[in-house]
C-alpha cells in the first residue's frame, strides 16, 4: 500500500471546523471543543480571525482531510498552536508546518518569534522545540506553559 499524498496549503476560514475536531484528538495536550469554548475559541471566531489576517496559519492535508495546522497571531509573532493526528506523526508534518508559520511570521518583520510549551522534559514538545533551536525565557504564560522563544 502506497503512502497518501500530503499537501500543504495556506489555512482558509473554512477549515476552523476541521481544526477545532482535530485540536480534541491530538496525541498530548488534547483540547475538546467545549474547553476551547470555555477559553473563548469557536469555529466561528478562529475562522474570524484566519479571516481578517490576524491569524495566519497553514494546514496539511492527506486525501483531502486536514490532518495538522499550525498557526501564528500576526500581532504578536506568537505561535499559537501547532496541532497533528497522531496517525500521521513522526513523518515531519510538524516540523514542516511550524517552518512555514515561522516564515511567515518573520515576513512580518519579527525577530523574536515565541510559543508557550510544557515544561515537563517527559513531553513531546519538550524536546521538539528546543531541537529546533526555541530556548527557555524563564517565563511562563497565562496557561502556566513555558515560554520559548526563537531569534531569528
Amino acid at each position: 500500500m502506497s503512502e497518501a499524498l500530503l499537501t500543504y496549503r495556506r489555512a482558509t476560514a473554512e477549515d476552523a471546523e476541521a481544526c477545532v475536531e482535530l485540536r480534541g484528538r491530538t496525541r498530548e495536550n488534547a483540547v475538546p471543543r467545549e474547553r476551547l469554548a470555555a477559553l473563548g475559541i469557536t469555529v466561528a471566531s478562529w475562522g474570524g480571525d484566519i479571516r481578517s489576517g490576524a491569524l495566519p496559519g497553514h494546514v496539511c492535508e492527506s486525501d483531502g482531510r486536514i490532518i495538522g495546522y499550525c498557526f501564528g497571531e500576526k500581532a504578536s509573532g506568537e505561535v499559537i498552536v501547532l496541532a497533528l493526528d497522531p496517525a500521521f506523526e513522526q513523518r515531519g508534518i510538524g516540523r514542516t508546518l511550524l517552518d512555514l508559520v515561522i516564515t511567515e511570521l518573520s515576513n512580518f518583520g519579527f525577530k523574536r518569534l515565541f510559543l508557550g510549551c510544557s515544561a515537563d522534559p517527559a513531553s513531546r514538545s519538550h524536546g521538539f522545540y528546543r531541537r529546533l533551536g526555541w530556548r527557555p525565557t524563564g517565563k511562563t504564560d497565562r496557561y502556566g506553559d513555558e515560554e520559548l522563544e526563537l531569534l531569528r
